[in-house]
């Protein structure tokens, strides 16, 4: 993630339908919606609507650091200071994710960003472990997050880590491994966590209508799929579900057999099968709302914003550009397919996909043509933002009404004083 800043809440200003400009207003971020608290299984639930103030489950304080220790938001910390900021890190099975902002009213503004590709997730369908490369490359990403925290007066912090630590059966020892190396503690989040953070993150840039929505997270190592209620400003959400197919668990999961277009054209099918077979019982529970008039699509991931960045020919990656476009679906389906014919030489040849993207990208297609499949929006909306954005909006809110809570106490306290 770039130091640019998101675009507005307001659709009629970043509404770039189609259009090949790329060039937008630098926005800022809007008021975060206040929101609360679902329930649901590992895999897939449903009701509940999203609130910014819910801690997160569990052992509250696990994964929250407060100027470098294990702590969480309390009243008796007193308000921040001027320049203390808040931090967000979000350690997938693929990119290791730093977003550090202050406040600004009810909003903030990002001062620091960090993102590096770890591969933390590589080999881990075939073996269950995480290996030591890729534990390696992930404690060098987060020993730089470490000092960025440190350099950038960071108040409180929380730090989670997901599907590829959750899958792994050393997970839990790597977790540890970091908290000694790096001071960082990681709290392995649960896919429902996951899923709720990430739809606080970027619900604000949910085209506009009166209709049923689909906000989906494409990771490296699981999909998050959830439905909200239709209308209404906060997001309610009515089910969701989470598979084990992200980017790097599917592409290795099918393999890297063949070189052929033929049988790259038969490789992804098959992913388009494996993914499809994982989502049918959503899209079972979910096929009466797809029906419905004015239904929106919001998706957040490297693959919507790669596509994205295809769509608008762009030279190279431009956030600004990106984040809150909105794209004909069959534009993206389109992309999908030409993209999964190419041989990786050829894709790592085009703009913002590169070496590192350029194997990836294909079960991010799959995926995403599988989620257009159950979910038939005639358009797609793109974020730049998810959990990082969600976990921001969660510990500030928190901080809020432990301020609002504080304040009730003193003057309680002052009022039987004075009694």
């Amino acid at each position: 993630m770039a130091d640019t800043l998101p675009p507005d809440e307001d659709r009629s200003a970043g509404k770039k339908r189609g259009g090949k400009s790329g060039k937008v207003a630098d926005f800022r971020y809007k008021r975060s919606h206040q929101p609360g608290k679902r329930s649901g299984s590992r895999r897939s639930g449903k009701s509940g609507s999203v609130e910014a103030s819910d801690p997160p489950k569990g052992d509250r304080s696990r994964g929250m650091q407060k100027r470098g220790h294990s702590a969480r938001a309390n009243p008796a910390a007193g308000a921040p200071r001027k320049g203390e900021a808040y931090a967000a890190l979000d350690l997938g099975t693929n990119n290791c994710r730093l977003l550090i902002a202050r406040p600004s009213g009810k909003d903030f503004t990002v001062i620091d960003a960090f993102s590096r590709v770890v591969k933390l997730g590589e080999d881990l369908a075939s073996t269950g472990r995480l290996s030591d490369e890729a534990m390696d490359r992930a404690l060098g990403a987060l020993t730089i997050c470490a000092e960025k925290l440190k350099r950038r007066n960071v108040r409180l912090a929380r730090s989670v880590a997901t599907e590829a630590c959750r899958r792994a059966s050393n997970g839990a020892d790597f977790i540890e491994r970091v908290r000694q190396e790096t001071g960082i503690v990681l709290d392995i989040i649960s896919a429902e966590e996951e899923a709720r953070l990430a739809v606080l993150g970027c619900h604000i840039l949910l085209e506009q209508g009166k209709g049923p929505a689909v906000i989906f997270d494409i990771g490296g190592g699981s999909t998050e799929l959830v439905l909200l209620e239709p209308g209404g400003k906060i997001p309610r959400i009515i089910d969701w579900q989470s598979v084990p197919w992200g980017v790097v668990s599917l592409t290795d999961t099918v393999g890297r057999i063949g070189s052929g277009r033929d049988t790259r054209i038969a490789r992804y099918a098959k992913m388009r099968e494996v993914v499809s077979e994982s989502f049918a019982p959503f899209a079972e529970r979910i096929a009466d709302a797809a029906k419905s008039d004015d239904i929106r699509l919001l998706g957040t991931s490297g693959t919507v914003t790669t596509l994205a960045s295809l769509h608008l020919e762009l030279p190279h990656y431009d956030r600004k550009a990106v984040d809150g476009l909105i794209v004909p679906s069959e534009a993206m389906r389109k992309i999908s397919t030409d993209l999964s014919s190419m041989s990786p030489t050829e894709r790592s040849t085009l703009p913002c996909i590169g070496q590192d993207r350029a194997d990836l990208v294909v079960a991010g297609c799959a995926i995403l043509e599988s989620i257009l499949d159950l979910w038939p929006a005639t358009c797609l909306g793109v974020a730049d933002r998810g959990i990082r954005e969600g976990i921001l909006r969660s510990l500030m809110a928190a901080e809020r009404q432990s301020e609002r809570s504080l304040k009730a106490l003193n003057e309680t306290r002052s009022g039987k004083a004075i009694g």
